[in-house]
């Protein structure tokens, strides 16, 4: 077919009801969506960042200022909205706090990339300024840190009250309370060459509604959410000997169908006998390792209850694997599979197991381990809401603390960091030259969007704060934003935040830009796609005009 029969045909390679966006409609839409988003949590960050409440088809209420927890609950549906809730994921998964920065960060870098591709700069160049700039700004970062460890308690008491300052909970009495509980849990649980490796996992974060925030307790040992399975065992059990069980106290069925015949009477009554024979011995094989506590991951039967009743011994049924796992590192036990294994050697110590109510409901604290590997921070507060936010909190501090041990460093916050890396750059775009020193000072001027937006929280004027900063920073400096005085200050000695968030934050948000920018095409297979110059996202959430 001649190129003059093609002319004035049009051409139907998608299916009846889908759509297609192309070039620069394209990413606009793209771009207008994604900055959307960030403009939706911006206003969440820092300490004086406001909250959102989100409501959801079924009416469940979620009060917060949790960057990852605001995009998860809001329910996007545009998929560049998504590559944020992504980013947004991946921050709070692998460093737990920083998560409005990132968000914030590649709405942005996608917005002054908007300005660049308005100036018919290719996507191509900006995206290769972005890879630069990222990359010089991770290495300006190393530049700018000072080394921390678990010796440390006061710098790292700092970084968990900072990383859980913008949560409304955790302020005054109740920040101190928390930071201490955290980094004491942090410094029992880590492990490896210096103390460096810390799995967050084996710190458990229970929540109780009643009492205050300030009554949040540290357990040195595991709180198990179950009961005592007989009234008959004891309720509290000093200098316990713990054995954890991965099977049955019960008759179990035979794995093949089978069919027992009972004739008569004496015949029912030998089998019963049997069967509790068979009870008795299993729970005679717990008594003989000598212990005193039981924990089993299955079921317990009445029968062996009673029996394990009458030994004295205090036990719970049907545990989480999980929980098992936290009671061996707590107590030194070893998971046990079938009774026969089971000795003196395999039993655990806690300095007491007590049974005690929380908020209605039976718990069983063991606590006092002599060298526990894992611990448990029991958070209260007055309202399901609040002790949500609180335990929001709490994971960041965690994720915060644990963040700069392993990495070993931290930066001055408030906005510091980031000024001096948008200085630094502005000087390294000289040195790039050509078009993507223009993508390289987009990328200085987007890292200001933190200070900027600090201000902006606290009241002040954002432009004022800005050529202030810069002026403090013509020489690198610890200049940031003050927002409790909502003055310029020396932040070296107040906001520290550790490093690896930092650069978590500016790797991701300059990835998810880069991928977006690259977009010139988007086909949807079915229904159509929000309009091109508005930028209007499904879900109810407005573009934005540039």
């Amino acid at each position: 077919m001649s190129e003059g029969q093609l002319r004035g045909q049009q051409v139907v390679m998608l299916p009846e009801g889908s759509s297609r966006l192309l070039g620069r409609d394209a990413q606009r839409m793209n771009i207008a969506v994604a900055y959307a988003v960030a403009s939706a949590v911006k206003s969440t960050l820092g300490p004086r960042g406001m909250d959102k409440m989100m409501v959801s088809d079924l009416g469940d209420i979620v009060i917060t200022n949790d960057g990852a927890t605001i995009l998860k609950e809001m329910n996007v549906d545009h998929p560049a909205a998504k590559m944020l809730v992504e980013i947004s994921k991946t921050q709070d998964e692998e460093v737990g706090d920083g998560t409005t920065s990132a968000v914030v960060l590649a709405g942005e870098l996608l917005k002054k990339a908007m300005d660049l591709l308005d100036q018919n700069i290719h996507a191509s160049t900006i995206v290769s300024g972005y890879k630069m700039a990222a990359q010089k700004a991770t290495g300006y970062l190393r530049e700018s840190c000072t080394a921390v460890s678990l010796k440390d308690k006061a710098e790292l008491e700092r970084i968990a009250g900072i990383s859980m300052g913008s949560k409304t909970v955790a302020t005054g009495p109740a920040k101190d309370i928390l930071s201490r509980f955290v980094v004491e849990a942090i410094t029992q649980v880590a492990e490896g060459k210096d103390n460096k490796t810390v799995d967050k996992d084996y710190i458990k974060v229970e929540k109780k509604q009643g009492k205050s925030v300030t009554d949040t307790e540290l357990i040195r040992g595991v709180l198990v959410d179950k009961e005592i399975v007989h009234p008959s065992m004891p309720k509290r059990v000093e200098k316990a000997k713990v054995a954890l069980v991965d099977t049955a106290l019960e008759i179990e069925k035979t794995e093949t169908d089978a069919r027992i015949s009972i004739t008569s009477p004496d015949q029912m009554t030998a089998f019963l006998e049997q069967e509790e024979k068979m009870l008795r011995e299993m729970v005679g094989k717990i008594a003989g390792s000598k212990c005193n506590v039981l924990f089993c991951q299955k079921g317990i039967d009445d029968v062996a209850q009673h029996y394990l009743a009458k030994e004295g011994i205090l036990a719970c049924r049907r545990v989480k694997k999980s929980d098992m796992e936290k009671l061996s590192r707590a107590t030194g036990a070893r998971v046990v599979t079938t009774l026969d294994d089971l000795s003196q050697g395999d039993l655990g110590n806690a300095g007491l197991v007590e049974e005690r109510k929380v908020a209605g409901e039976q718990m069983v604290f063991v606590e006092k381990c002599k060298d526990p590997k894992s611990v448990t921070i029991l958070v209260r507060g007055g309202t399901d809401h609040v002790i949500d936010e609180a335990e929001r909190a709490v994971a960041d501090a965690i994720g915060a603390v644990s963040s700069a041990i392993e990495e070993g460093h931290y930066v001055v916050g408030a906005g510091s960091i980031e000024m001096d890396l948008a200085m630094k750059l502005r000087k390294y775009a000289v040195e790039v030259g050509g078009r993507e020193q223009l993508a390289v000072q987009a990328f200085a001027e987007s890292l200001e969007v933190i200070p900027r937006t600090l201000a902006e929280s606290c009241g002040m004027d954002p432009i004022d704060t800005l050529v202030e900063l810069r002026n403090k920073h013509e020489s690198p400096s610890n200049y940031g934003v003050n927002v409790y005085e909502a003055k310029i200050d020396n932040m070296a000695k107040t906001v520290i935040e550790p490093l690896k968030i930092k650069k978590q934050a500016i790797q991701s948000a300059s990835e998810v830009a880069e991928m977006i920018l690259r977009i010139d095409d988007v086909i949807a297979a079915r229904g159509r796609p929000p309009s091109p110059g508005g930028g209007g996202m499904p879900g109810g959430m407005g573009g934005e005009d540039f």
